[in-house]
């Protein structure tokens, strides 16, 4: 990952995450609002409770008092409430964990949504399996957080502000010394959440890195086995799964000692403490039994909740760390290159024009270095050159995926930037020499939800670039079903389905990135023919290893290193002796060599 991104795994502090996070209940405040009144009331039931026993036991048990009357309204006041506080609790856990599931899927479909507007710069250089992580187990623990945790923490707060309150009804004085347990519960909190935090954003950085390294082993499954690197890239994979649990037991050996053990320890104290306070009273004054029980039920119900809340401290944690890990994605700012101004151009002609255009990927290197030429409308240009010459280079730049850093790129006389993201895409179609295919199927691949497009249109562009034979082979012809990446088709066919997905959109400018390499010879004729067709009318961009293939081209650029070194038609090309006649003889040379073989 390169610089610029560094921040991204960098953890964001917790008090504007938690913030964040709160402000996607904002609107959810009604069924809240209803839920917490619902808790209030399961809490008081509950609190209730150990208070009719109080009084049974010490204005009836113990004096003998059996007044039929009284107890039966006393046992059903007892049932009453237990019932009541069973109805309200499930009733309000409910409703917060369905207002949860709400607010996370509004945060999955914004982080989705941002990620759909970055640039591909940032895809250039940000892991795939990365993203993934904090699409998908990021936002995973953040769900953790609203369903499990924040809910669990407000119920459990009520209950301990009711048990307090109960507390000083039953006697005053010993509910101030018990207020001495919670400062102590509060330095095992912070204590635990100063060393978990550093322990779960390295856990969760491991579990990136492990997405990011499984993600890149299945995509490149075949060359990994074709040279034989199972054993390195399990190596590598152990290494990082081992950070990764290693950070785990760091974060397991600190629950075990800081969670239940520490707060055991304090309710045992506190339990001394009660007793203790009662045995002295009891030297002075007798106790009432009843008391006696409300206060230690009391302390038991006390300890439960903070147990509770204790428990879900990691959990807290992990969703805090997590929270902010998708934060910083949403905050990060390389976005797409946008439209500039607020005119609104339409694409006619289809000229296009580079003036003086230097560009760069990582802001050190220039792959482009001072490019200009001008296509006419309906002329075909085509751009030639060695691996690396900045060929694709001069094609993103077109289609406005990175934005120009120095120099100006013009169509029909108007700046790219100028244009809309919709006129651009509409207005140009291009095909690139990796042909991407999505789930779903033939005319899915070809119409790609454009309304506009009918089954007659979509018919149209296949038979239009020869596709409709092949199409009309397949068991359920343009219904056939298409895998992942278009896997179970071979690559000449999927080209020729990126064809007519580019046709059937019928664009003004027409760009090619070696759009033949795919597709073996014969197909490739057909194909060439089609292009015949595709190109009158239409001002065409193509980048082609077989220089064979554009000799009819208009005008042909020649790039090497970032540079314009030739330029021409072929027949010119060849007269000057330079690099394109020593690229179009090494081919001539090769194919003559295949031919004789």
């Amino acid at each position: 990952m390169i610089e610029r991104h560094k921040h991204l795994l960098t953890p964001l502090p917790q008090r504007p995450v938690f913030k964040r996070l709160l402000a996607y209940a904002k609107s959810h405040w009604k069924i809240l609002s209803v839920a917490m009144v619902l808790l209030v009331g399961g809490t008081g039931a509950e609190i209730l409770g150990p208070i009719l026993i109080k009084i049974f036991i010490d204005d009836y048990l113990t004096p003998g008092v059996f007044d039929l009357q009284p107890l039966i309204f006393l046992g059903a006041g007892y049932v009453l409430l237990h019932l009541s506080a069973a109805v309200m609790n499930y009733t309000q856990s409910l409703l917060f964990q369905k207002t949860a599931l709400k607010i996370i899927q509004k945060l999955r479909i914004d982080i989705f949504e941002k990620v759909e507007q970055l640039g591909l710069s940032f895809f250039d250089q940000f892991p795939t399996g990365g993203l993934v992580s904090r699409i998908t187990n990021d936002t995973e623990q953040v769900k953790e957080l609203y369903v499990s945790v924040l809910a669990t923490f407000l119920q459990n707060i009520v209950f301990l502000i009711g048990v307090f309150a109960a507390m000083f009804y039953l006697n005053v004085q010993l509910a101030l010394f018990c207020l001495v347990l919670l400062p102590m519960i509060y330095i095992i909190m912070h204590l635990y959440r100063k060393f978990s935090s550093a322990y779960y954003a390295e856990m969760s950085e491991k579990l990136s890195e492990l997405n990011a390294r499984l993600n890149e082993s299945i995509q490149g499954m075949a060359i990994i086995q074709l040279f034989r690197q199972e054993r390195r890239m399990n190596r590598e994979f152990k290494k990082i799964n081992e950070a990764h649990h290693n950070a785990w037991y760091k974060s397991m050996k600190l629950d075990g000692l800081l969670l239940r053990p520490a707060v055991d320890f304090i309710s045992i104290m506190a339990l001394v403490l009660v007793l203790t306070f009662f045995g002295i009273t009891s030297l002075n004054s007798p106790v009432e039994i009843g008391v006696l029980y409300a206060f230690v039920n009391y302390l038991d119900r006390f300890f439960e909740p903070v147990n509770q809340i204790m428990q879900r401290l990691s959990i807290f944690q992990q969703a805090m760390i997590s929270a902010g890990r998708v934060f910083r994605l949403m905050d990060h700012d390389e976005y797409a290159p946008a439209k500039n101004g607020t005119a609104d151009p339409k694409i006619t002609k289809g000229e296009i024009e580079f003036r003086n255009v230097t560009f760069s990927y990582d802001g050190r290197q220039d792959v482009l270095k001072n490019i200009s030429f001008k296509v006419n409308e309906g002329d075909t240009l085509a751009l030639v050159g060695h691996t690396g010459s900045g060929k694709s280079s001069i094609i993103n730049l077109l289609m406005r995926f990175y934005t120009v850093e120095h120099g100006e790129i013009l169509i029909d006389g108007i700046p790219v930037e100028e244009f809309s993201n919709e006129e651009l895409r509409s207005k140009m179609g291009l095909v690139l020499q990796d042909p991407f295919l999505f789930v779903g199927d033939v005319t899915h691949n070809i119409r790609l939800f454009d309304s506009d497009i009918s089954d007659s249109k979509v018919k149209e562009a296949a038979e239009f670039v020869h596709a409709d034979p092949f199409i009309r082979a397949l068991p359920k012809g343009y219904g056939h079903p298409v895998g992942e990446r278009g896997a179970t088709f071979s690559s000449g066919q999927r080209q020729l389905l990126s064809f007519a997905r580019t046709m059937a959109k019928e664009p003004k400018i027409l760009v090619l990135d070696e759009a033949t390499a795919s597709v073996d010879t014969e197909t490739e004729t057909e194909i060439q023919k089609a292009l015949e067709k595709m190109r009158r009318g239409r001002t065409t961009i193509a980048i082609a290893h077989r220089l064979s293939t554009i000799k009819n081209a208009d005008h042909i650029l020649v790039l090497h290193q970032g540079r314009i070194v030739e330029q021409g038609k072929h027949e010119e090309l060849l007269a000057q002796k330079g690099l394109y006649e020593k690229m179009y003889l090494l081919q001539q040379g090769a194919e003559k060599l295949a031919v004789s073989e």
